[in-house]
């Protein structure tokens, strides 16, 4: 080997195992030699640019490429320097340059497809991670990576197959079999549910996998496993840097930050609205701090005139964020996330607030020390629970899911055979996410409709898998699948409307129907729970407890089995339930949006105390 050879494998040598000092010495070196050679000018590119250093990265890849303007790889390099300078159109069509030079380039299409998915253009990320799987069909990244944007798209069939090419190429990724559990519970594919319940249990029991915490909800009522997967989760993800703020700033008023990315049409904004509307401005300032979607939407337009200050900071890097909640002096930041869909758990493990706070949005505990507290009740979460959760346990009366006393319920012509349903039978109805429903569940409700000749199952038409395999698994039950009828996703208004038109509402467990469990008593629909063990699967009762329904609330499967069968070959008594519901929707607690708003100030008020006494958290209740 002749000694510029020499020193190219060595420069490469030392790039690839990251000493980036060392190997631009080297490069200097082959320079020194020879001006004109462009394989160290363009790798000096690459290396500025892993520096940090984009625009030096820019000026050396550009006199490269005007040299060599037939390379794809140094037109792939360039695009993602234009990219980290925050040239987004410029970098696209850097990309796709590359890509009409070499239409099988591998790492083009990759490269284009992240930039993509961070535009938040997931059906087009899809399609460029695939051409790039397609490319180079060893490349783990791309297949997960196609997995997760097909996910996002609801397309869990396929999905699922991209998770399993990644899981064949490394088989112990850690993120691996999370991800293809969460698309088999997504997808309803019962069939294959239970084992992955087994290997979820076995991976997290022993740390072995990293599970996103939400998604082991809807497969384990576990209590302890459900902590260890959340702590696992935070370990491995989440930078904890704290800030350290003051632990009190002594403001007239309190102010008090939600975030979020649901700050748009979703179930936690439906929610919310009416709170944030309605917060005592005398003695607090509201600040939302959205990274959602601008879906456009009017619950979105009502959230941003109900918020004193809403800041949009999808642009904003969580340190970023974390640093403007400090700067800005913020009392106390509630997440309304949690670990679900597009959360940002890495702002507030900043510590940027005195006082952090967990709700709504998460039925479980971060397990970590960045949240003070969570919001629950004495239903949903007893403090015999302490144990099991890093948070300080505050419970608020009655229930701690708040409501919206505001949301309409359109006034429509509505008739059982528009919607698919027969006008004189029986009419269950679970409106749940699909992941929600486990094969414990789905038996229980084809055995329902086994023994009630006629009735029918009316099913959220959630994504083309679930309702797919939800078909095939009443076949294989021996249930003709017609009777699993599937509602359109349709406006909210009219949503709540069409209720008036089941019988009587099926809870799911380990993850109850939540916000759906709103929706269904606030239009007047009797719902049926079977109370679990943790959080997600004990929110119904609570909601029915609030209302003053307990007689619908059950403590094992075979109970609730037993008094949904009864319920409905009772019509008298399901009317009699209809009409306690509707004579309580307006006088109980549950749907009294000022009353709650006063208990959580109450709430927000003693958190604040206890800081400013230099107290560690503390769990506590407040008083009704």
């Amino acid at each position: 080997m002749d000694d510029m050879a020499s020193l190219r494998a060595e420069a490469t040598r030392l790039h690839r195992a990251g000493q980036l000092d060392d190997a631009e010495a080297v490069y200097q070196q082959l320079l020194a030699r020879d001006a004109a050679d462009l394989g160290a000018r363009h790798m000096l590119g690459l290396l500025r640019l892993q520096q940090g250093r984009a625009a030096e990265a820019l000026n050396i890849l550009d006199a490269v490429a005007a040299a060599a303007p037939g390379s794809a790889d140094i037109r792939t390099n360039r695009a993602l320097a234009l990219e980290a300078l925050g040239r987004t159109g410029d970098a696209l069509g850097e990309f796709d340059g590359a890509l009409a030079l070499n239409p099988g380039h591998a790492l083009a299409p990759f490269y284009r497809a992240n930039l993509l998915w961070r535009l938040d253009r997931a059906e087009e990320a899809a399609d460029s991670y695939a051409r790039a799987a397609a490319a180079d069909p060893d490349h783990f990244a791309a297949w997960f990576n196609l997995g997760t944007a097909l996910m996002r798209l609801n397309n869990y069939g396929e999905a699922l197959v991209a998770y399993e090419k990644a899981h064949a190429l490394n088989p112990d990724h850690p993120y691996v079999l999370g991800t293809m559990a969460a698309a088999v519970s997504g997808g309803c594919d019962l069939a294959r549910w239970e084992k992955f319940r087994r290997q979820l249990t076995a991976a997290v029991r022993v740390r072995s996998a990293i599970v996103p915490p939400l998604t082991f909800l809807s497969f384990s009522d576990d209590p302890v496993l459900q902590q260890t997967c959340a702590q696992t989760f935070a370990q491995d993800g989440v930078p904890q840097t704290a800030l350290r703020p003051s632990r009190t700033y002594r403001h007239h008023k309190t102010s008090i930050a939600y975030l979020s990315a649901d700050f748009r049409q979703h179930a936690t904004a439906e929610l919310i609205a009416g709170l944030i509307e309605r917060h005592d401005r005398r003695r607090h300032q509201i600040v939302g701090i959205d990274f959602s979607r601008d879906d456009s939407s009017p619950i979105r337009a009502r959230l941003g005139k109900a918020f004193d200050t809403f800041i949009d900071v999808r642009q904003k890097s969580d340190t970023e964020v974390a640093e403007m909640l400090r700067d800005a002096q913020i009392d106390i930041a509630v997440d309304l996330k949690g670990y679900t869909d597009e959360s940002r758990p890495g702002i507030l493990a900043r510590r940027p607030c005195p006082v952090q706070v967990g709700w709504l949005g998460y039925p479980g505990t971060i397990g970590a020390p960045w949240l003070d507290y969570i919001l629950a009740d004495a239903t949903v979460l007893p403090f015999e629970m302490k144990p099991f959760y890093s948070e300080k346990i505050v419970h608020l009366p009655h229930c701690y899911q708040i409501s919206d006393d505001r949301r309409a319920i359109a006034s429509l012509a509505l008739t059982r055979a528009a919607a698919g349903l027969p006008e004189n039978a029986f009419v269950f109805c679970s409106f749940n996410a699909a992941w929600k429903i486990s094969p414990a569940m789905f038996d229980i409700w084809m055995r329902l409709l086994a023994a009630l000749s006629g009735s029918v199952l009316w099913l959220l038409d959630d994504n083309t898998t679930a309702t797919a395999n939800l078909k095939s698994a009443a076949v294989s039950r021996g249930i003709d699948p017609a009777r699993l009828v599937f509602a359109p996703r349709i406006a909210p208004a009219d949503h709540l409307a069409r209720h008036v038109l089941a019988d009587l509402f099926l809870d799911t467990l380990p993850y109850n129907a939540h916000t759906t469990a709103s929706d269904a008593l606030w239009a007047g629909l009797p719902l049926l729970t079977c109370m679990g063990r943790t959080f997600p699967a004990r929110v119904a009762a609570s909601l029915l407890t609030a209302i003053g329904l307990p007689e619908l609330i059950t403590h094992s499967l075979e109970e609730y089995e037993s008094a949904a069968l009864a319920l409905a070959r009772g019509p008298a008594r399901l009317a009699a339930l209809r009409r306690k519901l509707a004579d309580r929707r307006h006088t109980a607690p549950l749907f009294d949006t000022d009353l709650f708003r006063r208990h959580v100030e109450a709430a927000y008020q003693r958190m604040m105390e206890i800081s400013a006494q230099g107290n560690e958290p503390q769990s506590f209740t407040v008083s009704p």
